[in-house]
């Protein structure tokens, strides 16, 4: 129970990867708020679990999240961005606009978005976790995936960068770097793939909730692989 009581803001709650990292927070004892498009109290029945819709389309629909949260709780303890998209398949001079725009609005904007809302009140405490999944192609970008690829890279870089704003405040910020991950979605994108190299996202789940704890203080402005077996 190392996160006993600690109000936590997840992103993403429900998924793939958003599940499970919401399940090892409960798990952990800290007080979750999930946000997803579609999530529903029902999804987590827990009594430490509260859900909130919101797609974070827009810096105002971030600011109204947090200010839900705050009022609600008084407090941002530790924020989890995992809400993400892929999109690949082609050249970058075969890309299109809306691809890129899709790419940036769901990897980087939200991101963006969803941070500049809650600093204002980790400041306030003088304290504070952020922590984002970007992807492996944030720092070694693949062929065939340009958008994604940059729009993680941004992720990283704006991660790092709030981390040295804030370093001297008691709020770290750190992005996880998952390779390719053994979710439902990932095995039916690619049925014929070797899913034993693949990252398990209970593995990425436990870290983020390691980083999350007093225990990982003193991390910040990290961007850590998790490439399990993969090369």
């Amino acid at each position: 129970m190392e996160l006993e009581g600690r109000i936590t803001l997840i992103t993403g709650a429900k998924g793939g990867l958003g599940t499970p990292v919401t399940e090892a927070f409960l798990a952990a004892g800290a007080q979750v708020v999930g946000v997803s498009r579609s999530i529903k109290p029902g999804d987590f029945p827990h009594p430490r679990f509260t859900a909130l819709t919101s797609d974070l389309s827009s810096g105002a629909a971030a600011q109204k999240l947090a200010a839900d949260v705050i009022a609600h709780f008084g407090r941002i303890d530790i924020l989890i961005h995992v809400m993400g998209g892929f999109a690949g398949g082609n050249r970058v001079e075969e890309t299109d606009e809306a691809t890129l725009d899709q790419m940036l609005d769901l990897n980087y904007r939200a991101a963006f978005f969803i941070c500049r809302a809650v600093l204002p009140q980790m400041r306030r405490q003088a304290s504070g976790r952020i922590l984002a999944v970007a992807s492996r192609q944030g720092v070694e970008p693949a062929a065939m995936v340009g958008a994604y690829s940059a729009s993680k890279a941004a992720l990283v870089s704006l991660i790092h960068t709030i981390a040295l704003e804030n370093r001297d405040l008691g709020i770290s910020a750190n992005t996880v770097l998952p390779g390719t991950m053994d979710t439902p979605g990932n095995r039916a994108g690619d049925p014929k793939a070797d899913t034993s190299h693949w990252v398990q996202p209970s593995q990425v789940a436990a870290l983020l909730v390691h980083l999350a704890s007093d225990a990982a203080s003193q991390i910040t402005g990290a961007a850590i692989p998790v490439y399990g077996r993969q090369a």
